[in-house]
């Protein structure tokens, strides 16, 4: 039987399109060993909250993390596989304990983002790459990462790929004497900034073209088009600063029902958070709580259409609909095998029903919605010819 279940499903129609964000909470994974009398994963809102005991390069890594966009992420979970370095004595085997361990105890920690300092130094970016495929897939957790050079073709992992990061920073002396070094961040080294970037990114626009304000320059590449059109999310000099060039996903293998919109990452945080906001709803107010009366079924139709609703106001949607799904019930009631007993008492079989009838039938524990919302994009291209 399992347990109870909503399954919320977006299947993109042909200019469907969905975009919002919300300040979310970006996780990071790091080797060094938990300080202390922490808890794991360490919870950081301010940098007062960084504990002592980390290494420099992690404080450095949730320091990125906290820049955010806009916003800052709502807070940066630090999760320590106490695997900092391969003491004498360590059991061979330790580092892909210590990766496995995060991820077991990641799969009931609630997140949006993952970045790993350390993935493709350790060879484990593929590995977290399919962790989080699964995580959406199979535990219907829709959590993200932020990898390096990983071209997953997934919705789910931000392909970052920008080799070099520079921030150029002014070093005072004891003596008074100032000097301008940099320093430069790997793609790997860089992730956790996109993470925050990304989860900071407020809701009515992409991270398309956000400026990294700590950066004096990166990697330049002769063609930013290319790199983006097969997935790669990448950074690029302007000639004043740096910024994003687009915010796209990993994502290139469209399919019916699969299209441009899964590519970027502003849609499929909307979907993931659709998704996640309905059936928190549903579990917190109506899961186990209501008989499943028509009247009831109303009542958790009303709640999902205000819902929408509210995001229309918002300018985040700009049209919506939500109905009784009469075929999904229908096709569930002959499965089973039975007639339809409607809300007045009276019993027809399936077939002499109306689906006006059908939407009153007993459904056992189910209940049978569907819906469609087309959503707002944010700016990303402008065409405008000027004659002259």
């Amino acid at each position: 039987m399992g347990a109870p279940s909503i399954e919320i499903r977006f299947i993109e129609k042909a200019l469907s399109a969905i975009t919002r964000g919300e300040r979310g909470i970006v996780m990071l994974w790091v080797k060094d060993a938990l300080p202390g009398s922490a808890m794991n994963p360490i919870t950081v809102v301010t940098e007062s909250d960084i504990p002592e005991g980390l290494s420099a390069e992690t404080a450095e890594q949730i320091k990125l993390a906290m820049i955010g966009y806009t916003n800052a992420p709502k807070k940066v979970l630090v999760y320590c596989m106490g695997v900092a370095q391969e003491e004498e004595g360590m059991e061979e085997g330790a580092v892909d304990a210590g990766y496995k361990n995060a991820m077991g105890a990641s799969e009931t920690i609630r997140f949006d983002y993952l970045a790993v300092p350390t993935a493709e130094t350790d060879g484990k970016s593929q590995d977290i790459a399919t962790w989080v495929k699964s995580m959406r897939e199979n535990k219907k957790r829709r959590v993200k990462a932020v990898l390096p050079n990983v071209a997953a073709d997934h919705e789910g992992i931000i392909n970052f790929t920008t080799e070099k990061c520079v921030k150029t920073g002014t070093v005072t002396a004891e003596d008074g004497t100032k000097t301008t070094v940099d320093t430069v961040y790997t793609a790997e080294q860089y992730c956790a900034r996109i993470a925050g970037l990304i989860a900071g990114t407020p809701m009515t626009f992409a991270c398309t073209y956000a400026p990294l304000p700590e950066l004096s320059d990166c990697t330049r590449l002769a063609d930013i088009d290319t790199p983006v059109d097969k997935g790669e999310f990448i950074v690029f000099y302007d000639g004043e600063k740096v910024k994003v060039v687009r915010g796209v996903n990993s994502f290139v293998s469209k399919v019916k029902g699969k299209g441009e919109s899964f590519q970027k990452i502003k849609i499929v945080d909307a979907m993931d958070m659709i998704n996640d906001d309905i059936i928190t709803a549903a579990q917190d107010n109506y899961l186990g709580k209501y008989a499943n009366t028509y009247s009831n079924k109303c009542l958790l139709l009303t709640e999902v259409s205000n819902y929408f609703a509210q995001l229309k106001r918002d300018d985040i949607i700009s049209s919506y609909s939500v109905s009784f799904d009469a075929d999904a019930a229908r096709a569930y009631l002959k499965e089973k095998g039975l007639q339809a007993t409607l809300e007045d008492g009276t019993v027809k079989e399936v077939d002499d029903c109306s689906d006006e009838e059908i939407v009153t039938a007993d459904t056992g524990a189910s209940v049978f919605l569907t819906g469609s919302v087309k959503i707002l994009d944010a700016i990303e291209d402008i065409k405008m010819p000027i004659y002259l």
